[in-house]
């Protein structure tokens, strides 16, 4: 009998996430410090190893077919999110962030994330569960996007553009400098926010245009919910330390866009034939692994013309 979704599967799941995100803001990022790249490394291989411990109980206690679904369900998640790491850039570098400040506005970021996307999980389970058509929606979508990755060009992202920021900045009193590590601070009897606020409306926002993306593409690799919802969150979880510390290196993989573009593609299909040919789940984690494997290996054997 398989475990996933069943309510002990979920209470590890919570606890085991629970647990670290206290072990890393209570303990380890307690007090506001700037993230060097040993202790980046470090963190980095921390959330790796335990999704893949947390794979590994799956396969053991799920099956081999559970296994491998989240591990190609994961795959996928981290190889998109390395698009989210030029948004942070981007916001950090637009407000002039701290670095001492940066982990703690990528923490309650990713704390964010953790409910928006639940709420998408459920909305598009629910969606499938009632009506099948959705499916051949999600591949078409999946399609488009895997069309808008390979020839839309490398736009530069703008977070002043941000139409959720410009609501922000119009609706909401801000300070123009920051005051520590505090989102909000009372002047003269009134509430305001910080920049570093705005940085964290900026980050959530990406967040959730980035899950519109994802999100279809996990469903197309499993319908299981609790498959989908953990390897998206611990996809996420590893974001902070990837992002200091390979926010120099990832503009090295010059070709990850064009294999993110056709894995989503691959997917895409794979959801719009899966009533009349079936892929396996060993053949779909082939191609994918293969292609972003492809991606890394050629962008690192061939040189970029650019200086």
């Amino acid at each position: 009998m398989s475990l996933t979704g069943q309510p002990i599967a979920w209470a590890i799941f919570a606890v085991v996430v629970a647990g670290m995100l206290a072990i890393d803001l209570g303990i380890f990022h307690r007090k506001a410090h700037v993230v060097r790249g040993r202790e980046a490394a470090v963190w980095s291989v921390v959330w790796i190893a335990l999704a893949l411990t947390f794979n590994l109980g799956i396969y053991l206690y799920s099956g081999a077919n559970r296994g491998l679904e989240f591990f190609q369900a994961w795959l996928i998640e981290k190889a998109l999110s390395v698009d989210n790491l030029f948004v942070f850039l981007a916001a950090f570098s637009y407000f002039a962030v701290p670095e001492h400040l940066q982990h703690r506005v990528l923490f309650w970021g990713i704390l964010g994330a953790l409910l928006t996307r639940g709420a998408f999980i459920a909305v598009g389970a629910a969606l499938l569960a009632t009506f099948h058509w959705v499916t051949y929606i999600f591949g078409a979508f999946l399609l488009l996007t895997g069309g808008r990755l390979l020839f839309g060009g490398d736009d530069d992202v703008r977070p002043e553009s941000n139409p959720v920021l410009r609501l922000f900045r119009r609706f909401v009193r801000t300070t123009p400098d920051y005051d520590g590590p505090r989102f909000f601070v009372r002047r003269e009897g009134l509430l305001y926010a910080t920049p570093l606020l705005m940085v964290l409306v900026v980050i959530e926002a990406s967040d959730v245009v980035f899950a519109v993306d994802s999100i279809p593409a996990v469903f197309g690799v499993t319908r299981d919910v609790f498959i989908v919802y953990t390897s998206n969150i611990f996809a996420v979880l590893g974001l902070r330390a990837l992002c200091f510390l390979v926010a120099r290196l990832v503009r090295r993989l010059r070709y990850l866009k064009p294999a993110l573009a056709l894995v989503l593609a691959f997917v895409g299909a794979k959801m719009l034939i899966g009533d009349k040919v079936h892929i396996s789940d060993l053949v779909s984690l082939g191609v994918v692994a293969g292609l972003i494997l492809a991606a890394a290996l050629l962008s690192l054997v061939l040189p970029s013309r650019e200086k």
